[in-house]
């Protein structure tokens, strides 16, 4: 007999980056090969992106990546000034960073879970396997109708994703269990978060909730297309930019496609001046969440002096990029651009 307490019994540890001077050691990389090579370079290129006074920075999150264990590191980036923006996959925002800002916890996996041959059990416990990291389903669940209490206290209109997301910080801001969350440390320092594909995660399961209750009645929907627009204004407003990307997807396209956006809009608008991607994705199958950040400058979306992708596991190449920029501490003399107030403002441009 199983019980599921025992299964969930042992809580994944998010990793402090803080604690670790990595610098040596990524330094020391610089003089090796093949990924280590790529890796440091990646490192010095954020780095660099931090000491440039006209950069604003972008973060694109895409993969499993808080439950994996990465979300202190992302809200230490918020904390200290070292991302202006982030684009994500609803997962990471909404199953996993607000799931804990609920209180709730994610729980390694025994080592027998990653073969799959339990999932059967795991499904009659209402247990939700990622790879080697245990969820419970029912907590899933409570989460999922926070987000339709949020979407019923909004006035009925299409938002966008960020609009959204401000209003779950603002409600980790009064009632949260956990207050190391991405959704509101990013309230507390005004960093918009975008979700261009926000329906699929829980918050897509409280937004149909919310729509079936209102029935004929207006009701909250999401719009990417304003979502599309608003990071474009960012583009506009701050003309020299620089995306850490980790993983692909639908965060990647976007955040490199607001520079064609803002040329279709009459604006002259560079390229990503910096660019850095960790991916495992392979090139050959054409993917795009694989497709080279020299690719992408064929299209005009990012240039090549600063650029460098990492063919590595996220929760390997992410603590030592961002912990080798942390203890560089270029970001201490960064002023916060509080890019949320600027959207709040911005009004279609003619």
């Amino acid at each position: 007999m199983h019980d599921k307490r025992q299964l969930l019994s042992q809580t994944i540890q998010h990793i402090d980056i803080t604690q670790h001077n990595v610098v040596p050691l990524v330094q020391a990389m610089r003089q090796m090969a093949f990924s280590a090579r790529d890796l440091a370079r990646a490192a010095e290129i954020y780095d660099r992106m931090l000491g440039d006074e006209e950069c604003g920075i972008i973060l694109c999150l895409a993969g499993s990546l808080v439950s994996a264990g990465l979300k202190k590191v992302f809200v230490d980036l918020v904390r200290n000034r070292m991302v202006d923006a982030i684009v994500s996959t609803g997962a990471n925002i909404v199953d996993q960073d607000f799931f804990e800002g609920l209180g709730f916890q994610h729980y390694v996996a025994e080592e027998r879970f990653k073969s799959g041959m339990d999932d059967g059990l795991l499904r009659e416990l209402h247990i939700d396997r990622i790879y080697d990291t245990l969820i419970d389903e029912d907590e899933l669940r409570a989460c999922d109708d926070t987000t339709r209490e949020i979407a019923d206290a909004l006035p009925p209109r299409p938002h966008s994703s960020r609009e959204f997301i401000r209003e779950m910080g603002a409600y980790l801001d009064e009632h949260a269990k956990n207050r190391e969350s991405i959704v509101l440390a990013a309230y507390e320092q005004e960093v918009p978060i975008f979700c261009p594909a926000f329906s699929d995660c829980s918050a897509g399961f409280g937004l149909v909730a919310h729509q079936h209750a209102r029935g004929d009645r207006p009701k909250v929907s999401l719009d990417s297309a304003k979502d599309f627009y608003e990071l474009t204004q960012l583009k506009i407003k701050s003309p020299t930019t620089g995306i850490l990307m980790i993983g692909g997807g639908v965060p990647k396209n976007f955040t490199q496609d607001i520079v064609v956006a803002a040329e279709i809009l009459g604006f002259d608008a560079p390229m990503h001046k910096y660019a850095v991607q960790v991916t495992v994705a392979d090139v050959r199958d054409g993917a795009l969440s694989s497709s080279t950040l020299k690719e992408a400058s064929s299209w005009g979306k990012v240039d090549t002096a600063f650029e460098q992708m990492v063919f590595c596991e996220a929760t390997l190449a992410v603590p030592l990029i961002a912990g080798y920029a942390y203890h560089r501490g270029a970001w201490q003399q960064r002023p916060a651009r509080r890019w949320t107030g600027l959207l709040d403002a911005v009004q279609p441009v003619s």
